[in-house]
């Protein structure tokens, strides 16, 4: 900028960055440059080759079951590297940038990009110290280009030293909940290591060449990074040399769940189905416990912990290997003593996640829980070990009705009929889908009614299936593949004979599940959710006043498909946005996903609660929704957390109210 100011050509710049490097190198910011031993005896040299041996052996010799634990592993089904664009973003963006560590928690997030910038700054350093011990050294302290690399690298040293206490404090003293009860002295030895390396880096400039001083630094500098290096494979600091393979090589897309590689495929069963990424990301978590702070079950008194998770397959496969017959579930587990209980591993843990995604979202080193937390249920429910009376019920009314409700066909027809709903014979342009919630549930009919009014007025010709079962979602998030099967072929049958095109639909989950889960079976046609429809034709949307709408950012709409500002432009036109303290990615669940709106009474505190309190705390008169099954869990919880609770309107609803009059309104809401 400088530079710029006063029109220096390039060749100039040079010459005065030259000049102003050499001014700082013998102004009193530093007393000297970096002293380095000038010479070392044969002898030395011996010893720092045995030290250098002795330390390698030590690291591989730790590091070689993780890898060999991680090779033997099961081949994940239909693995591909391409297409290689979206896995080299992720890269930049996470690795190398540390984008997701720094927007998640700023200040410890950015005390750690320090640390990792750091030492990406002293690889060229470190290279140059173990050489200068041979005679080898490339980079001289004294000439242009080493003055300036050293210099560089001393402010680095300096970032990371101020980082790396700061992050020994907050571990150590102020001990975050999410970080766990139990303090690892292991990583408090390798701060103070990390902080070793960067004090005698930095104390070689205060010191002149040719005296004890510089030959004692060196050595200090040597020996701490050679006792570093064996210390990484068994301690958090393992995600150094993995989390940047974890996050190249995860699965692509969201919380993506793979495949069954064939029919005796069940699922996470034992040790023997455990998949190379499964354990590449186990071994990859740097228990930071982001997945914890954020997730639903673990913030209202459940068993489940998704950090756990991820630990306590860690530890079967360190105890057990990839190939063990032995069930990864504590529950179908003998207890003995070479086989003690896990209850981060539990049956009951597995089945109280929301799959809500939140850990997924915020794991800095590309760990997928819920496709592992969902491999899990696969393995208990595929195999009869998991029994659970609602399970049961839900997955008889799936095979027997179509529906997750249990209810009779003839009850929607019904419906269909009283709405004077089109069938959907090819010709109109969107097939407007139910679902379970719309098709069934009677705050749902309501939302799909009033969505019927919103495309009516925007001239929007639409129809429905005449015969339509459920998605699939809730057997396929609980693990039943056959069920899940079943549905979505049956589902695509029903598109192609219809000869659907396009499909719109209120709920995220069916959006989600249609447009991803079903590829394994076939490609459904375009799908898309109403709001994203509805913000398409916001300028001929009703624009009203008055009310303050808190809006809530579902799950299977924000996370899972990244769609945030759309409902947000149809509640601008409906009323007064307001956002609630949890929102956007961040936004806390619902407790219906995954399966959970069918399994009964929680334990613990409901997450429903949890949510509604905190939506009915902003004072908003409205809140607003985008998914039935968000309707359906706050329908009755802000009523049980607020004396005076708001109006619960879904987002067509809060359109739907404006239109004309000769339109007859079919919701009113609720209060």
């Amino acid at each position: 900028m400088v530079a710029e100011a006063l029109q220096l050509t390039p060749g100039t710049r040079y010459y005065a960055g030259s000049v102003l490097l050499l001014h700082i190198r013998h102004s009193s910011l530093l007393p000297s440059t970096l002293a380095e031993p000038g010479h070392f005896p044969a002898i030395e040299s011996i010893l720092l080759a045995i030290g250098i041996l002795v330390s390698s052996v030590l690291f591989f010799w730790r590091f070689s079951p993780i890898l060999r634990n991680i090779l033997r592993s099961k081949k994940d089904a239909n693995f591909s590297l391409f297409p290689l664009s979206g896995r080299v973003w992720d890269f930049f963006w996470e690795v190398l940038c540390q984008g997701k560590v720094i927007r998640q928690r700023p200040l410890p997030g950015l005390a750690h990009a320090f640390v990792f910038w750091g030492f990406l700054a002293f690889a060229l350093v470190s290279l140059n110290h173990i050489a200068t011990g041979f005679g080898l050294r490339f980079l001289s302290p004294t000439s242009i280009l080493g003055g300036f690399y050293f210099l560089f690298a001393a402010v680095w040293a300096l970032l990371v030293a101020v980082s790396i206490a700061g992050l020994f404090i907050r571990r150590f003293f102020i001990r975050p909940i999410w970080l766990g009860e139990k303090l690892s002295y292991e990583s408090g030895v390798i701060a103070l290591l990390i902080f070793l390396l960067m004090a005698t880096y930095l104390a070689a400039f205060f010191v002149t060449n040719g005296g004890a001083a510089v030959k004692s630094l060196w050595w200090a500098h040597t020996l701490t990074l050679l006792i570093f290096l064996p210390l990484i494979p068994h301690t958090k600091h393992l995600h150094l040399v993995l989390s940047p393979l974890t996050v190249f090589l995860k699965n692509g897309g969201f919380s993506t769940i793979p495949p069954l590689s064939d029919d005796e495929d069940f699922g996470l069963v034992a040790g023997k189905d455990i998949t190379q990424l499964v354990s590449l990301q186990t071994y990859s978590c740097v228990e930071c416990g982001r997945c914890t702070e954020h997730c639903p079950a673990a913030n209202t008194g459940k068993l489940l912990n998704p950090k756990e998770i991820i630990l306590g397959m860690r530890g079967y496969l360190n105890e057990f290997g990839p190939a063990s017959d032995n069930p990864l579930l504590t529950e179908q587990r003998i207890p003995s003593p070479d086989n003690p209980p896990a209850p981060y591993l539990s049956m009951e843990a597995a089945f109280q996640c929301t799959t809500c995604g939140s850990c997924e979202y915020q794991c800095p080193v590309g760990i997928q829980h819920v496709p592992i937390i969902v491999g899990l249920r696969r393995g208990a429910t595929n195999t009869g070990a998991w029994e659970d009376d609602y399970g049961t019920k839900l997955f008889l009314a799936l095979e027997k009705h179509g529906n997750a409700l249990g209810l009779s066909a003839i009850e929607r027809d019904k419906f269909i009929q009283k709405q004077a709903f089109p069938i959907f014979d090819g010709t109109q342009e969107y097939c407007l889908w139910l679902g379970c919630m719309g098709s069934y549930d009677p705050k749902g009919r309501e939302i799909i009614a009033d969505f019927a009014r919103v495309m009516q007025h925007l001239g929007t010709t639409f129809g429905v299936l005449k015969k339509e079962k459920c998605t699939g979602d809730p057997a396929r998030r609980l693990g039943n593949d056959l069920v899940f099967q079943t549905l979505a072929e049956s589902g695509l049958k029903s598109f192609e004979t219809a000869r659907v095109q396009k499909i719109v639909a209120i709920c995220p989950h069916c959006v989600r599940t249609i447009a991803n889960d079903w590829r394994e079976f076939g490609i459904a046609p375009q799908i898309e959710h109403h709001s994203e429809f509805m913000a398409r034709h916001r300028d001929r949307l009703p624009q009203q006043s008055g009310d303050s709408i808190v809006y809530h950012d579902p799950c299977y709409l924000g996370r899972y498909q990244e769609i945030y500002e759309e409902p947000r432009a149809v509640v601008a036109r409906a009323g007064t946005l307001v956002e609630a303290p949890r929102s956007h990615e961040r936004s806390f669940c619902c407790g219906a996903g995954g399966g959970l709106a069918f399994l009964g009474e929680e334990k613990g505190e409901r997450v429903s609660h949890v949510r509604a309190k905190e939506l009915a705390g902003t004072g908003a008169k409205v809140v607003g929704t985008a998914c039935p099954f968000c309707n359906t869990m706050f329908r009755d919880a802000l009523t049980a957390v607020s004396e005076a609770p708001p109006q619960l309107l879904d987002i067509a609803q809060l359109t739907a109210r404006a239109l004309p009059a000769s339109q007859p309104q079919v919701s009113g809401g609720t209060e």
